[in-house]
């Protein structure tokens, strides 16, 4: 297993009790990685200290505020890609079953798409599959980090190392693309449930699913879901 995208997995992660009692181990793991940059480890310092220190609420309701009521934020990759598309349901039923056909079996209640769930599958891999599965989602990545470094987050040096192990260069078209999504307040509940209203996401057989690699699946982030498409 690579002890590093695990950490990042598990860091990136809703915080519990169980991971601030963790942090010392994954922070020998961050912290040893050459494969990091110093300005990366250092970077990553603020965060892991937070999440040992700070009281478990305070960081829970920063953690919801970030990713769990901002569209843009959202830690689910298809999200992203497919927004309210049947095709968002088609390719989480082909990332099931990439992960079965590689014997992995995530217990969780998060989305197969949910990034902390793919950086644990990425750490059963080897290192080159997850760096190009981390660089055909790297847009998103970058986008996300752009945005939490607008809010002076502690998460955004998570992106920016994700990026780094990926060791891609990264579509700025792309990158731009995302970032014309306008924020939502998420002290705005009116609001956040406007943006949330959207249609079910089946997942069931579909016969033109195949079981491609992940990369394959997210090779196809670099075309962001226009308006029209979203609306097929």
């Amino acid at each position: 297993m690579d002890r590093t995208f695990k950490s990042l997995s598990v860091i990136l992660s809703y915080p519990t009790k169980e991971l601030q009692g963790a942090i010392s181990e994954i922070s020998a793991v961050l912290m040893s990685d050459p494969r990091l940059t110093a300005a990366n480890r250092r970077a990553l310092a603020p965060l892991l200290t937070e999440l040992e220190q700070d009281d478990i609420y305070d960081l829970q309701e920063r953690y919801v505020g970030l990713f769990d009521r901002s569209r843009t934020l959202s830690l689910n990759l298809f999200e992203h890609v497919h927004g309210e598309s049947r095709d968002r349901g088609s390719a989480m039923v082909s990332l099931v079953e990439t992960y079965r056909d590689a014997g992995f079996d995530p217990v969780t209640v998060e989305l197969p798409d949910h990034l902390p769930v793919l950086l644990e599958f990425l750490s059963t891999r080897p290192l080159a599959e997850a760096q190009d599965t981390l660089a055909d989602a790297g847009h998103i990545l970058e986008a996300i980090e752009q945005r939490l470094q607008g809010r002076d987050s502690t998460y955004a040096p998570i992106f920016a190392s994700l990026l780094q192990l990926s060791g891609a260069k990264v579509d700025q078209e792309a990158v731009a693309e995302l970032m014309k999504k306008p924020e939502t307040d998420p002290e705005d509940l009116e609001a956040l449930d406007r943006v949330w209203e959207e249609s079910e996401v089946r997942f069931g057989p579909d016969p033109n699913a195949g079981c491609p690699q992940v990369r394959d699946m997210l090779a196809k982030m670099d075309q962001p879901v226009t308006p029209a498409t979203a609306a097929e």
